[in-house]
């Protein structure tokens, strides 16, 4: 489980006037090589991050950022998309550049190419990149004006576009990751300089900052390429994209490629098509999955999980349709914060009709379906909702982004005096949760309003809402992450994120605070004084959606889900087919104590048979011959190909259906005790 990190102390650096951030870098004797050494400094007064070149006018507090820390990974990754995007000028000459930022783990850069990059071209450019690397190449930043921008990049389509919205277009959502900002701010360009001769070998326009030459990049590969329209619009121009990795150091890259090999194997998609769980056939849609019977059988024990958990904590099973009149989701607000991600309307009997992208208006309207009392508060209802949102086709993946989402949804009417214990409430719900599903390492974040016009309410009641959030995650004890600018429109949340098996981080459950939707609605309740109070409605997803918990479980447990999860618990396999009726007695006694099982009496040899369910990574195998038969035994066969021979028919089914009714996250053994039958 995460706690709190111990706060790192920084002491300020004073770079005087005229001198670069480097050299009082080195007079105050802070590393500039390796993971802890130096790759910029940040201004002490404003924030902002500076190259090592950078020389101020007066005298400045700087801090230094190392490169194994978040932004000297960013800083890394974003001077080695630039080493690539020279990279492919010098290999495909005429190619156009688009944007090319960091991203978590590595960095990308679009491109519009003659021809799509192959496999082969990537290796080429990764061989081209290590030569400029090797070269030593100088990042040297200078200002540029706008016009005079426009002249030296004529030949460049796209970055013409981007100083066009940096002029005044204001598209700052469009413009994100683009290396430039939008406002009027001023225009810089990155030359790459020759370190022998000081000419300009390659240029770029960026804000940066960057490292002080290519030949301080530590580590780095390219990964893949794929295609993704210009700024994320169908409607632009399809470009390529090449995405690559690069870290502080070749021991951290290391472990990052050993993570994508580990995750590869691990990947849900191939999976689901391996353990026969899932599909997503063409002729239904893009991000519209089907569950095969094998998979249906993991989702109904989370749904069965979840339903009994909502039951005991207090909840009302509610259900509410897929479809519902525009109107409701014009008067819940979400409407036009939200309709590019909503199907389009359909036109039916003089109204538009949406598939609905939420839950909470439907919920509204039960809640305001009688007259309330206080006596009833906290009234919690919760149903299985199934939504639909248009998720662009480039970022659809597998189970973790579909278009069709199934939410273990649930919306708690609470005073506002109450909303502090409700929150700890739910909170207390849902790390449980995660625990019981073997998810145990996990952090908090909280997401708060921003500076953009989508956020709704008043400073007064997002402080509070915020404060009451914040107030019920530090008492978990939990590392707790800011997210400024990431709340929904209606109010600040805290979303669960949690770290699988190889130390991928995943956003879980979340809970919100509303105080805009109990006003939209009109929601009221009879208070103890007699008069109408409004509610507080506090949002609350646990397992988020059954489908994206579905993938991650997937993932973290490499496919051999826990016994108690497992589509099939048990595999019976004779070693002749005489033994067949003997282990099919055995298999009715355990399905008569609610065991999944499954006989193997296929032609196969035993061998083939016990590396079939091996690969289906089922739980417990048992085997039987006929002195097994004669004794009234059978042999256990463990997923770690551990083994215990003469087992007695009762013990071996009690052992099972113990380990099963324990509901045991991890995988028993031949050193396992067994169960007294």
């Amino acid at each position: 489980m995460s706690t709190p990190p111990s706060p790192t102390v920084v002491t300020p650096i004073r770079v005087p006037a005229g001198t670069t951030a480097l050299q009082a870098l080195k007079d105050a004797g802070v590393p500039l090589k390796g993971p802890d050494g130096a790759v910029v400094v940040r201004e002490v007064s404003s924030g902002d991050l500076k190259d090592l070149a950078w020389t101020p006018e007066v005298d400045t507090e700087v801090e230094p950022v190392p490169a194994a820390s978040a932004e000297g990974r960013a800083v890394i990754r974003h001077s080695t998309a630039h080493v690539l995007a020279q990279a492919v000028q010098d290999l495909f000459p005429g190619t156009s550049l688009g944007i090319g930022p960091p991203v978590e783990n590595g960095f990308y850069y679009d491109f519009d190419p003659e021809r799509p990059f192959t496999p082969e071209d990537l290796q080429a450019l990764e061989k081209r990149m290590q030569a400029i690397v090797k070269q030593g190449q100088n990042f040297s930043r200078r200002e540029i004006g706008d016009d005079e921008a426009r002249a030296e990049l004529a030949h460049e389509p796209y970055k013409l576009e981007l100083i066009g919205l940096k002029g005044g277009a204001g598209d700052e959502e469009a413009a994100e990751g683009a290396d430039v900002e939008v406002g009027g701010a001023q225009l810089t360009m990155y030359d790459n300089l020759d370190p022998r001769t000081g000419e300009r070998v390659w240029t770029d326009l960026c804000r940066g900052p960057h490292l002080p030459r290519t030949s301080t990049i530590p580590a780095f590969s390219l990964t893949r390429s794929a295609a993704a329209y210009w700024r994320g619009s169908e409607k632009n121009p399809q470009l390529q994209r090449v995405y690559g990795t690069a870290w502080e150091s070749k021991d951290a890259h290391k472990a990052y490629l050993e993570q994508l090999a580990e995750a590869e194997r691990r990947d849900h998609r191939r999976l689901g098509v391996e353990l026969d769980l899932f599909s997503f056939p063409d002729e239904i849609g893009s991000g519209l999955v089907v569950f095969h019977p094998r998979g249906g059988v993991v989702k109904r024990e989370m749904e069965d999980y979840v339903r009994r958990r909502h039951i005991e904590e207090g909840f009302s099973y509610v259900g509410t349709p897929h479809i519902s009149k525009g109107g409701l989701f014009e008067t819940s607000g979400h409407l036009p914060y939200y309709e590019d991600t909503m199907f389009p309307a359909m036109d039916l009997e003089n109204s538009k009709y949406y598939l609905k992208a939420m839950n909470c208006p439907m919920h509204n309207l039960i809640f305001r379906s009688r007259g309330r009392s206080y006596r009833e508060l906290p009234l919690r209802f919760f149903e299985f909702g199934s939504v639909y949102r248009y998720e662009k086709s480039g970022v659809v993946h597998g189970l973790t982004r579909v278009r069709g989402l199934t939410q273990d949804d649930s919306h708690s009417y609470v005073t506002p005096e109450q909303a502090p214990g409700e929150i700890r409430h739910l909170l207390a719900f849902v790390l449980g949760l995660l625990r019981d599903f073997g998810l145990d390492d996990y952090y908090l974040e909280l997401s708060t309003r921003g500076d953009s016009e989508k956020f709704i309410g008043s400073d007064e009641e997002w402080a509070l809402a915020t404060s009451v959030l914040e107030d019920a995650a530090r008492e978990t004890g939990l590392e707790l992450v800011p997210d400024p600018g990431g709340a929904a429109f209606y109010g600040p949340k805290i979303s669960v994120q949690a770290r699988d098996a190889i130390g991928r981080t995943w956003q879980m459950s979340t809970i919100q605070y509303d105080f805009n939707q109990p006003a939209r609605f009109g929601l009221e309740f009879s208070a103890a004084d007699g008069t109408r109070q409004q509610p507080v409605m506090i949002h609350s997803a646990k397992f988020g959606s059954i489908e994206r918990f579905f993938g991650v479980l997937t993932e973290h447990y490499a496919g051999a889900f826990p016994a108690w999860l497992a589509p099939v618990q048990v595999v019976g396999i004779p070693i002749t087919d005489e033994q067949v009726p003997y282990l099919t007695d055995v298999a009715l006694q355990l399905c008569a104590r609610g065991i999944r099982v499954e006989i193997d009496d296929s032609d196969d040899r035993m061998q083939k048979k016990i590396r079939t369910a091996s690969k289906q990574k089922v739980p417990f195998v048992l085997i039987a011959g006929a002195t097994d038969a004669e004794a009234g035994a059978v042999s256990f066969r463990y997923r770690d190909g551990s083994q215990r021979n003469g087992v007695p028919v009762a013990e071996a089914v009690a052992q099972v259906v113990a380990w099963v009714e324990g509901r045991h996250n991890a995988d028993p053994n031949a050193e396992t005790p067994l169960v007294a039958g």
